[in-house]
């Protein structure tokens, strides 16, 4: 009897392991990005290795492309060198995409996959049924010269939510009620499994926020058990066997119960994602508000916004930022009308990019700035000056804000 992280491990390291057990397992695709390459190639080559796999490598330029300076363009040239050097031709280039969005799009993540990523986030991949964690430069360079890398495997908790989302409630709402109530450091090197009907019943855009934002509960992965959902996306995208894996009964350490039916659009106010509170309760003032990234970027979050937008105007005074997820939202999105739709109520579109997540470009905030972002962090100074304040919140909370200028409930638009 075993969890499906605890099997999924087994596979990896040749042998039956469980919770608790530090191991060494086969890693079956590496994210390497641009903030992080240059260290990894250092590391590497402190440790006079190479890349064993090169061909199970996806390199991804998001974070600080188009590059606003001198610093971010090297940044983007040793990644670029380290893939030619290295033979690794699963290279992302500017405008691509985010990574976490690129690796599961593109078919490189399947289920019982073990992923490993250069970005805390990386988990957003268990949504596919796979484990995947971030780590560091060193570790992925030990990673990518051995083939293999130690874990120590970790407790699940059963995160089962039962019920229907009501109306203009949305994932993001889900997941900040769950880190409200066990708190940021709730799930510490634990790893979070969702399960129940309201789970079974939400499209992968949706699935995707809840594993990505797993990470802000201080869980060190999670994943939700492949279903027809899954296997529908991966559908065209996979050209190997998928592998799933799936918790016995009885085997999750903890088990928390939720009902979907009671939540509300809600935000999260500075400086934490756990301070969560209703956004009918909120109503202040905001100078910006972004729409993207690898949390809030994806179709559905255009759809959700342009829902709330048609036909309105962005309050004077506030900037609206839209940037899709990747090249393939972006297209979609544009051959649907819905940007169409976001730039008519006053929004700007940007490149595919991270930018504005982490204050690197595009949408910097000014001392004593507001705003409010579909992103996964709002720390002090996470999106520009260290006086400026960030609130979260869904696509269709961050659209109604912008046109009341307000954090806004968004069934007040929509009554």
């Amino acid at each position: 009897m075993g969890t499906a992280v605890e099997k999924i491990l087994s596979r990896a390291s040749g042998r039956e392991v469980s919770a608790g057990e530090m191991i060494e397992a086969e890693i079956d695709v590496y994210m390497v990005h641009d903030p992080m390459g240059a260290l990894v190639e250092d590391a590497l080559r402190e440790l006079g290795g190479r890349v064993k796999h090169p061909e199970r490598v996806v390199a991804v330029q998001d974070h600080f492309v188009p590059a606003k300076d001198i610093e971010s363009a090297n940044l983007s040239k040793r990644l670029r060198d380290f893939c030619r050097i290295e033979g690794i031709t699963l290279h992302y280039e500017v405008g691509a995409g985010i990574c976490h969005i690129i690796l599961t799009e593109e078919g490189h993540v399947a289920p019982g996959d073990v992923v490993v990523g250069t970005d805390s986030h990386t988990p957003t991949a268990g949504a596919l049924g796979a484990f995947a964690v971030g780590i560091g430069a060193t570790e992925m360079a030990v990673a990518l010269m051995m083939g293999r890398l130690w874990f120590k495997v970790p407790e699940t908790m059963l995160i089962r939510v039962n019920g229907s989302l009501p109306e203009l409630v949305f994932a993001k709402d889900l997941i900040l009620k769950l880190i409200s109530i066990i708190g940021v450091d709730g799930a510490n090197y634990k790893a979070l499994e969702f399960d129940g009907d309201a789970v079974r019943s939400m499209a992968m855009d949706e699935r995707f926020v809840l594993t990505n934002m797993s990470v802000e509960a201080g869980a060190k992965t999670a994943m939700i058990p492949p279903d027809s959902v899954t296997l529908s996306y991966l559908e065209g995208r996979i050209s190997r066997a998928p592998r799933p894996e799936y918790s016995d009964p009885g085997s999750h350490h903890e088990v928390l119960d939720f009902d979907a039916s009671s939540l509300e659009p809600l935000v999260a106010l500075p400086y934490s994602p756990a301070n969560v509170k209703p956004a009918s309760e909120v109503g202040d003032e905001i100078d910006q508000a972004f729409i993207g990234s690898c949390t809030g970027g994806r179709m559905s979050d255009l759809i959700a916004a342009a829902r709330v937008l048609r036909g309105r105007r962005v309050k004077e005074g506030v900037r609206l930022l839209v940037i899709p997820g990747s090249r393939r939202i972006y297209v979609e999105a544009m051959r649907n009308g819905i940007l169409e739709t976001l730039v008519e109520s006053g929004a700007v579109v940007g490149p595919p990019t991270c930018g504005p997540c982490l204050g690197a470009h595009l949408g910097v905030l000014a001392e004593d700035e507001v705003a409010i972002s579909t992103s996964n962090r709002n720390f002090r100074g996470r999106m520009g000056h260290p006086s400026s304040r960030v609130y979260l919140a869904s696509a269709a909370t961050v659209a109604a804000s912008a046109l009341r200028g307000k954090v806004t409930d968004p069934r007040e638009v929509l009554a």
